[in-house]
């Protein structure tokens, strides 16, 4: 029971969808028709400007990124700063244990004032040629030594004290106090936001196709909203064996400091351009064993006919396809009811 139930609601549903079907069937003949012919509209044909474009991933990098390591060796005594401050170029980030060459630059300062005052003396003597020539000059030559030791000594203590290369912001701090610092060995990492550089590797394909500031425009995946404007500031002069690419560089203004290192972009390049071109809808195109073609509108007998017109099309970019050959400027192009439309079919031009 419940079974041929279920039958005779399902066979009433399709019932009423047929008739729900047919209903919208002869709404879209009634306005699809004038007096018997189809209803279509067009468009007339006109030179535009054509532009095509090709995109390429990329990845963002900061100009100003470093790593920063001490200059001499020796043990951190003090950490400046923390993990995501803010820091001017010039700050002090990190103080090494310098007590051995402090003490060093007091001995050699005591021991520069007295050979300053025996050098004034032996030179007030050698004024009134009293003494001997040696004395004078080994006093001379004790006081400049001494201070040119105070020297070397003075740039070592500034040594120890690591400074900020450029403003920017502490993102990784690798050592802490008690630690030992050396050349080369990295302490923290700084990194300023505010200019960007956009790396993409470039099919030499299109090495003959896109030149320095050539605009781009600049796509986030992070962002789907967002579209920057740029131009390209540096294509590489070298062709990778690997791949057959080409880096090709952009720089960004970041004062926002959304784009981060490492972000990755999409650089959207145009590669040809067309100042006057016929341009028609990409999905009016069709294909069939002769070649492409499209429908345009022919006045035969006093009548208005679509007509099969064969072509030859160019690049297509988004919904736009450029006609090279085969259409001429003032004619009437099918752009609605080409699916509909047969050769030599009478139609009326939707007004």
């Amino acid at each position: 029971m419940k079974k041929n139930r279920f039958i005779f609601i399902l066979i009433i549903f399709i019932m009423v969808m047929a008739a729900c079907q047919k209903k919208q069937d002869a709404a879209a003949a009634t306005d699809a028709a004038v007096d018997g012919n189809l209803l279509v509209e067009v468009k007339n044909m006109t030179s535009e400007k054509f532009e095509h474009f090709f995109a390429v991933s990329g990845s963002l990098e900061a100009i100003q990124d470093a790593f920063i390591s001490a200059e001499t060796s020796g043990q951190i005594k003090t950490i400046h700063v923390q993990e995501g401050q803010r820091v001017q170029k010039g700050d002090l980030l990190v103080s090494l244990n310098s007590d051995i060459t402090r003490n060093a630059v007091a001995e050699v300062k005591n021991a520069l004032d007295l050979a300053r005052i025996v050098f004034l003396k032996r030179q007030e003597l050698w004024d009134k040629n009293i003494g001997s020539e040696i004395q004078y000059l080994e006093a001379k030559t004790n006081k400049e030594t001494l201070a040119n030791r105070l020297k070397s000594l003075q740039a070592q203590l500034d040594l120890a004290q690591v400074r900020a290369p450029f403003a920017g912001i502490i993102d990784n701090i690798f050592k802490k106090a008690g630690e030992l610092a050396m050349p080369g060995l990295q302490l923290m990492q700084l990194v300023n936001l505010k200019r960007m550089r956009i790396n993409a590797e470039v099919a030499e394909t299109y090495l003959g196709k896109i030149k320095e500031g050539d605009r781009i425009e600049i796509t986030f995946p992070t962002y789907p909203d967002w579209r920057l404007p740029a131009s390209i500031s540096r294509i590489g002069q070298v062709v990778s064996e690997k791949n057959r690419t080409v880096l090709v560089q952009a720089v960004l203004d970041n004062r926002q400091e959304k784009m981060k290192p490492n972000m990755m972009v999409t650089l959207r390049c145009r590669d040809f351009f067309a100042p006057a071109a016929l341009v028609v809808p990409a999905i009016v195109v069709k294909n069939d064993l002769a070649g492409i073609y499209l429908y345009t509108l022919e006045q035969e007998n006093g009548k208005t006919v679509a007509r099969k017109l064969y072509i030859s099309t160019g690049l297509t970019e988004g919904n736009r396809t450029m006609v090279v050959d085969g259409l001429a400027a003032g004619q009437q192009v099918i752009v609605n009811g080409y699916n509909l439309v047969k050769n030599g079919m009478p139609v009326t031009v939707k007004r």
